[in-house]
């Protein structure tokens, strides 16, 4: 095996985003967060709800509503996928 080769092997991944790609991955990655906070504080709520027989139904609710927003964690990761396929390609490298 050559030098050359070798050091072809372990050459790193370059990836060349523009500035708008950056801006809209970004935001996404915000909303995900954002939406991964309100998620915890559903089931965290739920479940302290959950001590106490008078809050339980409160506490149920609590569970549907974090469960709902969990179908968002993928309509978010889409939506950017979407936007960002929208956007003019800089390079091939996206």
């Amino acid at each position: 095996m050559s030098r050359k080769a070798s050091n072809a092997d372990t050459r790193d991944l370059t990836l060349h985003f523009n500035h708008d790609m950056l801006v809209v991955h970004r935001r996404y990655e915000v909303i995900s967060i954002i939406n991964d906070v309100l998620i915890g504080l559903w089931f965290l709520a739920g479940s302290i709800c959950f001590f106490y027989s008078s809050l339980m139904m409160i506490g149920t609710w609590l569970f549907v509503i974090g469960s709902a927003q969990m179908l968002i964690r993928p309509v978010i990761r889409l939506g950017r996928h979407f936007h960002l396929k929208r956007l003019p390609q800089s390079s091939g490298d996206f």
